[in-house]
């Protein structure tokens, strides 16, 4: 699967060859190495050794011994065990890859238009909606991917430098009945005080706000440290998902976001709204 490190090592890497004004396929014709396997290599798609790095950067021509160590190091990083590796015959292999750029970003800003975002579920709300979503699952599957879904959840929010979650929801999903009303009120009190959290943001778009710029489905624009060039937007389908790479889609989404934020409640109202509707599932 494609991870941050793979991706930034591919991008360095092209803009070596780039630097040349090197093509893919004169690399691979110098190295004996088909063309597809440096294009692989390039997009992150592939698990590169550290030395074939250092073959490639003697092709670029790469001497400094602190620009080659990193990028070796790069590579290795790549290829590391990941913590969610023991959960790996019950995750899919979509599933797996958007928790590798999760557990990488520094920032995710997510749309919900049905459901409440993964990181802020509680344990019976997610135990609810996997027995929904996925009624051929076993009770110990269910119960190995609830305990995914909390793993995320310290993995992110509970490292020592947390995630900033900016998490834009639709009424609809605080409305919608997962399970049961006293695991709906238990799930929306525990969301009213996630918002509280110095890197949790929460708004929600009122059923007064009309169509909006969410209307299309859920996203979430995962961004990363020093290269701004990586940002992924995440979008997924009943049989698939995407990732959008390129720099107009990644600033679509932006602008989508950018108006939702404007179109959704401010955060007190927001949280007012939250702990409203808790209270409704109470009675």
């Amino acid at each position: 699967m494609p991870t941050v490190r793979r991706r930034m090592l591919g991008a360095e890497l092209r803009k070596l060859r780039e630097g040349l004004r090197l093509t893919v396929d004169e690399v691979a014709a110098r190295l004996g190495w088909h063309q597809s396997k440096v294009s692989r290599l390039e997009n992150g798609r592939y698990g590169m050794r550290a030395n074939d790095v250092g073959i490639l950067l003697d092709v670029y021509q790469v001497t400094d011994p602190e620009t080659r160590d990193a990028l070796a190091t790069l590579a290795r990083e790549g290829k590391r065990r990941v913590w969610w590796q023991p959960y790996s015959d019950v995750i899919s292999q979509r599933y797996a890859s958007f928790i590798s750029f999760e557990a990488e970003a520094v920032s995710i800003r997510n749309f919900e238009s049905s459901l409440l975002p993964g990181l802020l579920q509680t344990a019976d709300y997610a135990r609810a909606l996997i027995r929904q979503l996925e009624p051929e699952a076993t009770p110990d599957e269910i119960n190995a991917l609830v305990d995914v879904r909390l793993a995320r959840q310290n993995a992110t929010l509970r490292r020592e430098e947390p995630l900033k979650l900016w998490a834009i929801v639709d009424e609809t999903a605080l409305r919608r009945l997962i399970g049961s009303r006293a695991i709906m009120a238990k799930q929306l009190q525990q969301l009213a005080a996630a918002s509280r959290e110095p890197h949790v943001t929460l708004q929600v778009v009122p059923f007064s706000a009309g169509a909006h710029a969410g209307v299309h489905g859920s996203f979430a624009v995962l961004e990363f440290p020093v290269r701004g060039d990586l940002d992924v937007v995440y979008t997924e389908a009943l049989t698939s998902s995407l990732y959008l790479e390129r720099d107009s889609d990644v600033a679509a989404y932006d602008q989508a976001f950018d108006r939702l934020r404007a179109a959704a409640l401010d955060v007190a109202p927001s949280r007012r709204l939250v702990a409203q509707i808790a209270k409704e599932f109470e009675q």
